[in-house]
């Protein structure tokens, strides 16, 4: 298993950054491989929630993926397949003066013997994907309207 970690700063509140994570069909807003996030378990966003995405890097596939935590405005976790790995995503959210510290970790877990084998040269290329696309929610975020009643 190969496991990495990226922090960012956003100049958002926690809550306002954990409603806009927790709405999974933004996802395609901010992360450049995923075409589409659609929920496919009925009632609300919670623990045991299910989604399936269409990603389109490294190539098209369909995905499926499930909330294994959901503790707002702090905490926020899905495990399911993400391109070729089984994967655990970890979002922390620590308010700080100037918005919040979101810290993501990533466990990968390679699908079959051969990417065992290629995963430790993988991982910091997914690494770096990430942090691109945690680069583009800061931007989305910082770049929209406040919401109703905050003051950032």
């Amino acid at each position: 298993m190969e496991t990495f970690q990226n922090t960012v700063m956003i100049n958002r509140t926690a809550p306002e950054v954990f409603a806009f994570l927790a709405d999974f069909q933004n996802i395609p807003s901010w992360n450049y491989a995923i075409e589409q996030t659609t929920k496919t378990s009925p009632g609300p966003v919670g623990v045991g929630a299910t989604y399936r995405q269409t990603r389109t890097l490294p190539r098209r596939s369909e995905e499926d993926f499930e909330v294994t935590v959901f503790e707002p405005p702090s905490r926020l976790a899905i495990h399911g397949q993400f391109g070729p790995f089984h994967a655990t995503t970890n979002y922390e959210l620590e308010s700080t003066a100037s918005g919040t510290r979101l810290t993501n970790t990533v466990e990968l877990e390679p699908s079959s013997a051969m990417l065992r084998l290629m995963s430790p040269l993988a991982a910091p290329r997914v690494q770096t994907a990430v942090a691109r696309n945690l680069s583009s929610l800061k931007q989305l975020l910082e770049e929209a309207p406040p919401a109703a009643g905050e003051g950032k």
